[in-house]
């Protein structure tokens, strides 16, 4: 299996201190050990796979998720945990150029639902996951942002019909937003969650609606028989009528060939505090608990959880090795203590990265692998897959059995992923784009 990142960047390493790991235990489940037939295998056990696999079970359709270590191994166990709008990059005129004004409307469409079906799961299966924030809320870096998100109010009433809240500089302080930004903007939907917790209950109803989950079982090799797919692996194989690929920053260049060149996983690291008690927060004279981010194209995202704790997130390493993740980690801490100066003293025991996926159209894909008939992939949601992943696995689940999606399935996940500049070698291209993004944010 070829991949771009060195081995350490697929091992256990990177999330060994992952703070979702103690939440709540990992239900057991055996590895695959036979020879098994069914209508669907799906590679990945995470939102995307673990998605599709319930709503295909729900269908009557038997279906096989093979997941090499565990479900929510990969981003989908170890992410901020934000359920916000995104999964793209193209900005409205963007999509309009593209994909005509139609095509704008339905992916902003599609954005919502994906946020209101991670709801209605919650709901039906009865998932606890922590929930808090009302709505999403930006935070301007610097006074000309500000100004800036006062225009987009005006954006989101045409974009997605909704009614953005200004909080002026002046007022952060009494919201209890209190560190150092000029300035806010809140959109009224999204929240924060557990993501561990929300991949757990998923895979736990796709189980009860009849999905098959093997754990530590990696595919080796996947061969079309007779009009069929065999999928191989250490000690049994999958005879399948078709396959989903749904293996997202994870992802290898022969699985399948196609995918080669085609997705670009960039790392993004995670810092968790010690519980704060309530005169902690006083001093720093933060106490919301709102999912938050502020202007910065190299963004940090932040929020405050129920028991207290702050979750802080950046970019990642570039390297992906065992001291480009020490030098990742050492920098959200740095960049912890400047937004956050009162809790310079304050312990993060909790520490790890993970893989975001990017698209060279900056847009997801989601439909068959083309020139394999039978095969169908999804991802590159661009670090917002908890709702966009989740949704995209329900239309997954529709274009397998050959269906037109129930859901709105913009054209604008339709168009099959371009190759990287550089191929193989297109990470090269990362250290020059960061260091544009950091010259933009000054």
């Amino acid at each position: 299996m070829r991949r771009i990142y060195p081995d350490f960047a697929y091992s256990d390493g990177p999330r060994a201190g992952c703070w979702w790991d103690e939440t709540c235990a990992l239900p057991d489940r055996s590895a695959l050990e036979k020879d098994i037939d069914c209508d669907v295998a799906i590679v990945g056990g995470g939102f995307t796979g673990i998605s599709t696999a319930l709503h295909l079970a729900e269908a009557g359709v038997s279906v096989a998720v093979l997941e090499s270590r565990y479900v929510g191994w990969g981003a989908s166990g170890r992410n901020g945990g934000f359920c916000c709008l995104g999964g793209g990059m193209l900005e409205n005129a963007a999509l309009e150029r593209d994909f005509g004004q139609q095509g704008r409307a339905d992916w902003r469409q599609a954005e919502m639902d994906a946020i209101r079906l991670v709801e209605e799961l919650l709901d039906r299966f009865g998932i606890d996951v922590d929930r808090h924030s009302d709505g999403e809320t930006q935070f301007a870096h610097r006074p000309r942002d500000f100004a800036r998100m006062r225009r987009d109010v005006q954006y989101y009433a045409d974009s997605y019909g909704l009614e953005a809240r200004l909080t002026s500089p002046a007022e952060l302080a009494t919201e209890g937003m209190n560190a150092g930004f000029h300035g806010a903007l809140t959109v009224p939907i999204g929240f924060g969650l557990n993501p561990r917790k929300y991949i757990i209950g998923l895979a736990q109803a796709a189980e009860d609606a009849g999905a098959e989950i093997f754990h530590n079982t990696a595919v080796e090799d996947v061969l079309q028989e007779t009009g069929r797919y065999r999928l191989r692996t250490s000690k049994g194989s999958v005879n399948a009528q078709k396959v989903i690929i749904a293996t997202n920053g994870y992802s290898a260049e022969d699985l399948p060939d196609w995918l080669a060149g085609r997705y670009m996983p960039t790392q993004s690291s995670v810092i968790v505090s010690r519980p704060m008690t309530q005169s902690e927060l006083g001093a720093q004279g933060w106490t919301s608990r709102q999912a938050s981010y502020d202007t910065r194209h190299l963004l940090h995202y932040f929020r405050l959880m129920p028991d207290n704790r702050m979750l802080f997130g950046v970019r990642g390493g570039l390297m992906a090795h065992e001291s480009s993740e020490a030098r990742a980690l050492a920098r959200a801490r740095a960049d912890f203590d400047r937004m956050f100066p009162a809790w310079r003293d304050i312990d993060t025991p909790h520490g790890w990265s993970g893989m975001v996926c990017i698209a060279r159209n900056r847009m997801p894909y989601v439909g068959p692998v083309p020139e394999t008939p039978g095969m169908f992939t999804s991802l590159c949601y661009h670090g917002n897959g908890v709702a966009m992943a989740s949704y995209c696995g329900a239309l997954l689940s529709d274009l397998v059995q050959g269906q037109t999606p129930q859901r709105v399935y913009p054209k604008a996940i339709q168009c099959p992923l371009a190759k990287f500049e550089l191929g193989r070698f297109r990470r090269a291209i990362m250290p020059f784009a960061y260091a544009g993004f950091a010259l933009s944010d000054l």
